[in-house]
């Protein structure tokens, strides 16, 4: 059983793994490819990226109307709080209800996640960089 499952994997190895010379280009490409993301994101979210310290996906998001931190769990008991006392929504130009309150809590918990995932992208772009460089160093070399 272990024999099959090492040739299997052996096999599929031997499948995915190209010529030398393409996979670097294709590992080359692929890390300029998130080299351009971590840019993007690096330049969307720079009022945001002060705070990634505080930004795990789960407790806090980034309120950019406020430019700060707010706690997710906070924020939801203010929501129920308008819902439950029916306050003006200006965005809905009506009373808060619950439809309301769930509908923006999903879309809080959304930016959460994506503030810790613009978060990692930024910080990984020196990372990036210098493996890019070190993989274009090799391709080079390999090349003359």
């Amino acid at each position: 059983m272990m024999r099959g499952t090492f040739v299997c994997a052996a096999l599929a190895l031997a499948l995915v793994a190209p010529t030398p010379g393409y996979a670097d280009e294709a590992t080359i490409n692929d890390l300029k490819a998130k080299i351009f993301d971590a840019n993007i994101a690096k330049q969307s979210f720079a009022k945001g990226a002060k705070f990634c310290k505080d930004l795990d996906g789960t407790t806090n998001f980034y309120f950019e109307p406020r430019d700060r931190v707010l706690n997710l769990q906070d924020y939801h008991r203010s929501l129920d709080s308008l819902a439950k006392e029916q306050a003006y929504n200006a965005e809905t130009r009506r009373p808060w209800n619950e439809q309301d309150a769930n509908a923006r809590w999903d879309q809080v918990q959304k930016e959460a996640a994506k503030d810790k995932t613009n978060c990692d992208l930024i910080a990984s772009l020196p990372f990036l960089v210098k493996k890019l460089q070190e993989l274009e160093g090799q391709t080079q070399s390999s090349n003359k």
